[in-house]
C-alpha cells in the first residue's frame, strides 16, 4: 500500500515538473507581447493631417474626431508607422479614398473610417491590405462601389457599408464574409440588385439586422427585405469593355493622373492580380530610351557627315591649277576688247597707235630745269 501511494505521488510530481516549463515560458512571453503592443490613442486634437512624429513601432492609432482628410501628405505620414495592426479613423473630414492609401501598412487587421463624408472608393483604395479582417465603412455617402474594390482583401471577414447611399451592389467576385452590414442604404430591388441578391442565398455570410435592411423601390417591393424580395427576371447582360471602363472611370472623378489606368486596374483587380503602387522603373526605362535615341542620333550624323562636308567645301572657291593653259587662255581672249579695223589701216599702224595712245608721260632727259637761271 505504501508503494503504491509512493509511486502515485511520484507520478504527480513528475506532472508538476512538466507543466513547469510551461508555465515559465507564458510567464515570460506575456511582458514580451505586452510590450510588442503599442497603442498611441491621438483623438479630438484638431488635427488636420496624420501626425509625422508619433511612436514609429505604434500598433494600434486612434486618431478620431480630428479633421484629417487623407491627402498625400497624409499617406506619406502613414507609411512611417509600418506596424500599424489597428487604424482608427472614424469623425474626420475624409471625402475620397484614393488609390494605394494604405498599401504599406501590410500588417494592419483593423480598419474604421466610418462616421466621413466619403463619396468616392477609388479601385485600389485597399490594395496591399492582405491581412485586413475588418473594414468599417459605415455612415458615410457612398453611392457607387464595385466589389472589385475587395477583391485583394482575401482575409476580409466582416464588412459594414451600413447608412451609405448605395442603391445596388454587384458582388461580382468572391468575398469571403462571414458578416455584412447592410441596412440604411436606399436599395433598389430591380436587376442591378440581383447579383447581390444571389451572393445573400448562396453564401453563409451572415447579414446583420436581415429583416431590416429592407427595399426603397420600386413601389410594388418596398419595405421588402432585399435578400427575399422577388426580383423581376432579367436578361443576363455582358459587361462591355467600353462599359467596363466607363464604370472604373466613374469611381474615380477626381483623380486625373490614375484616370486613365482605371480599366487596367479594374481587370487586373477582378483577376485577382495584386497591384503595387508604380515605383521608380519607369525613370530608368526612359533614361535608357533617352541614351539609345542620343546614340543613334550621333551615329547618324557620323555617317552623314561627309555628305554634309562636300555639300560645304562645294560653296569655297579655289584656285585655278597651272597645268591648265587651255582653259586660261579661252577664259582671257573670251574678255579680250577688239577694236574695229578701218579701211585703209594695216596691223602694223593700230599697233603704233595703241602705243602712242597709252604713252602719255613724258620721258625725262636727267636735267633739272631751274626757272631762276637765265637764258
Amino acid at each position: 500500500m505504501y508503494m503504491m501511494f509512493r509511486r502515485k505521488n511520484k507520478k504527480v510530481q513528475n506532472m508538476k515538473l512538466a507543466w513547469l516549463p510551461t508555465l515559465v515560458a507564458a510567464l515570460f512571453l506575456l511582458p514580451v507581447a505586452a510590450s510588442q503592443m503599442v497603442k498611441c490613442v491621438e483623438a479630438a486634437k484638431n488635427y488636420t493631417s496624420v501626425p509625422p512624429s508619433l511612436d514609429k513601432n505604434v500598433t494600434i492609432l486612434v486618431l478620431n474626431y480630428n479633421c484629417i482628410t487623407l491627402n498625400e501628405s497624409d499617406t506619406t505620414n502613414l507609411q512611417k508607422y509600418m506596424n500599424i495592426t489597428e487604424l482608427y479613423l472614424s469623425h474626420n473630414s475624409i471625402s475620397i479614398l484614393r488609390n494605394f492609401t494604405f498599401d504599406k501598412l501590410s500588417k494592419l487587421t483593423v480598419l474604421d473610417v466610418s462616421n466621413n463624408s466619403i463619396s468616392t472608393v477609388e479601385q485600389a483604395a485597399f490594395a496591399g491590405l492582405n491581412k485586413l479582417r475588418s473594414l468599417h465603412l459605415q455612415n458615410n455617402r457612398i453611392v457607387q462601389l464595385d466589389s472589385s474594390v475587395f477583391v485583394l482583401l482575401k482575409s476580409l471577414m466582416v464588412l459594414n457599408l451600413k447608412n451609405n447611399l448605395m442603391r445596388y451592389f454587384e458582388a461580382e467576385v468572391s468575398l469571403n464574409l462571414t458578416g455584412i452590414t447592410l441596412i440604411g442604404n436606399p436599395w433598389d430591388c430591380s436587376c442591378d440588385l440581383l447579383s447581390l441578391q444571389s451572393w445573400l442565398k448562396t453564401t453563409k455570410v451572415n447579414m446583420e439586422n436581415e429583416n431590416g435592411t429592407v427595399c426603397m423601390s420600386p413601389n410594388s417591393l418596398e419595405n421588402h427585405p432585399i435578400k427575399t424580395a422577388i426580383i423581376a427576371k432579367c436578361e443576363k447582360r455582358e459587361m462591355t469593355t467600353e462599359a467596363a471602363t466607363v464604370s472604373f472611370t466613374s469611381l474615380n472623378p477626381n483623380n486625373d493622373s490614375l484616370s486613365p489606368r482605371n480599366g487596367t486596374i479594374g481587370k487586373m483587380l477582378k483577376s485577382g492580380v495584386d497591384v503595387h503602387r508604380p515605383g521608380k522603373s519607369w525613370t530608368f526605362l526612359i533614361g535608357v530610351l533617352v541614351v539609345v535615341i542620343s546614340i543613334s542620333l550621333l551615329i547618324g550624323m557620323v555617317i552623314k557627315f561627309p555628305v554634309w562636308y562636300r555639300y560645304l567645301i562645294s560653296y569655297n572657291h579655289s584656285r585655278l591649277e597651272e597645268d591648265e593653259p587651255e582653259m586660261f587662255e579661252e577664259t582671257f581672249t573670251s574678255h579680250n576688247c577688239t577694236f574695229p579695223n578701218t579701211p585703209g589701216t594695216n596691223e602694223e599702224e593700230s599697233v603704233v597707235v595703241f602705243e602712242q595712245f597709252h604713252s602719255f608721260v613724258p620721258e625725262e632727259d636727267g636735267f633739272i630745269e631751274d626757272k631762276y637761271i637765265d637764258t
